[in-house]
């Protein structure tokens, strides 16, 4: 939307700076030129009057007469002034032009000829001053033009942008998020429906994460009495097939009991954690600082590449993980040096971080189900990379497998626009950095 502002707007002043400045342009280098030519007849009609004057009086005619008609004023063009008298002779005074040149001709009572010869180019160099003034003004108000856009574009798309990290949010989970005036009318009733909106996601989540956690604390008790009272059935009989039902028994039991510790964690995860404006060097060098020792002792490099500069909506805690659990398979299953880079991911907006390393890569076998839970080469437990899809995927962001030789693990975040203010844009207003994660790892 702020390009299309913008190009209508400059659109705007270009046809009128180009409809009203080439006339005006045009006719000030005219009104110069006439009004230098109506001042030249009027200083001919000048010298003809005082020839006619000195005549009169019998007063003698001189070319030095003529000197104060040459334009010895600084506003006066320079002229050449010749007069041819009624007895023939001829007065002359200022210098000659050469080249080309523009004259104005009077004639005196006594019938004396007066011409006045200008430099074309001194009256042209006039009207091209016009011109440039008329030019200098248009750039002035295409520059003004081009400022008033800029100022217009961010005030209606600032809002729009607000409205999408909101939705974002609400989509991340808050339910709430905070709206403020944007000032347009059209935008604000879309900002207080999506409030509205908000309110009834947040009353209908809120009775369904009440209910899951009810539901889940009132089935645990029972199904643990149920588990002990299949274990002393087993422990108490002699019968095979009464010992082998109750071992049917408990698993089915402790099978449920799974399910009801899935949906109590599942409604408390759920309950928490909102994506919010995220330096991300904060993140990444946090992990630096953790990680680099580990890899110092393995005789192995981490390097960072991060623009300062980039900010991505997500959970701080969340994110952290998802960024060690990567650099954590790379020092596992990698090799060589380890880098942590971003970049930009198209025009959406979207901000890549890459773990890529100098290892084997990801083997055939594996690479389509990577992220698949219980799925590893081997050396661990299967579960990182599943739970940090989950991760990624809960903050409106996804986490993939981009090049398996050697292998590079790319994770898709939405980004902050860098040419708008967080503190106007972004629902949550300041930007956080990532807490240190305080756990110690084994």
């Amino acid at each position: 939307m702020r390009r299309r502002v913008l190009q209508a707007t400059i659109a705007a002043v270009t046809v009128a700076v180009v409809l009203l400045g080439f006339p005006l342009a045009f006719l000030g280098a005219q009104l110069v030129r006439e009004n230098e030519m109506q001042s030249l007849q009027s200083r001919a009609q000048s010298v003809a009057r005082t020839i006619d004057f000195r005549i009169d009086q019998g007063i003698d005619l001189t070319d030095r007469m003529l000197l104060p008609y040459t334009g010895p004023e600084p506003d006066e063009v320079d002229a050449s002034v010749v007069v041819r008298t009624p007895d023939g002779r001829v007065l002359q005074a200022g210098d000659r032009i050469a080249g080309r040149t523009l004259s104005v001709h009077a004639t005196s009572g006594t019938g004396a000829d007066v011409m006045l010869y200008v430099s074309w180019w001194d009256v042209f160099w006039l009207s091209a001053r016009v011109i440039a003034l008329v030019v200098v003004a248009a750039v002035v108000a295409f520059a003004a033009g081009i400022a008033m856009a800029i100022w217009q574009a961010n005030r209606l798309a600032a809002p729009l942008v607000y409205l999408a990290a909101s939705a974002e949010q609400l989509g991340s989970g808050q339910v709430r998020p905070r709206l403020e005036p944007s000032g347009v009318e059209e935008i604000d009733l879309v900002a207080a429906e999506l409030a509205r909106s908000a309110d009834r996601m947040a009353a209908r989540l809120a009775s369904e994460r009440q209910f899951a956690s009810d539901a889940s604390h009132q089935l645990r008790t029972p199904l643990t009495a149920l588990s002990m009272r299949l274990e002393e059935i087993m422990l108490a009989t002699d019968s095979d097939e009464v010992r082998e039902e109750a071992r049917i028994s408990l698993e089915q039991v402790e099978r449920l009991v799974r399910v009801v510790d899935d949906l109590l964690l599942s409604s408390r995860r759920s309950a928490g954690g909102t994506t919010e404006a995220v330096d991300l060097i904060e993140v990444v060098h946090q992990q630096e600082e953790e990680w680099a020792p580990t890899f110092e002792a393995a005789g192995r490099q981490l390097v960072v590449e991060v623009d300062p500069a980039t900010q991505v909506l997500a959970t701080p805690g969340a994110l952290a993980q998802v960024v060690a659990t990567l650099v954590e398979n790379s020092l596992k299953h990698g090799a060589g040096t380890t880098t942590v880079r971003s970049r930009p991911g198209g025009p959406s907006g979207m901000v890549v971080v890459e773990v890529a390393d100098e290892g084997a890569g990801v083997p055939d076998e594996l690479a389509g189900r990577i992220f698949e839970r219980e799925v590893t080469s081997g050396k661990g437990t299967g579960l990182g990379l599943a739970l940090a899809r989950d991760l990624a995927a809960a903050d409106g962001g996804r986490l993939e497998l981009a090049q398996r030789r050697p292998a590079v693990f790319a994770l898709f975040l939405s980004g902050v626009p860098a040419s708008l203010r967080p503190d106007v844009v972004l629902p949550l207003g300041a930007v956080v950095t990532g807490r240190p994660d305080r756990r110690r790892r084994s």
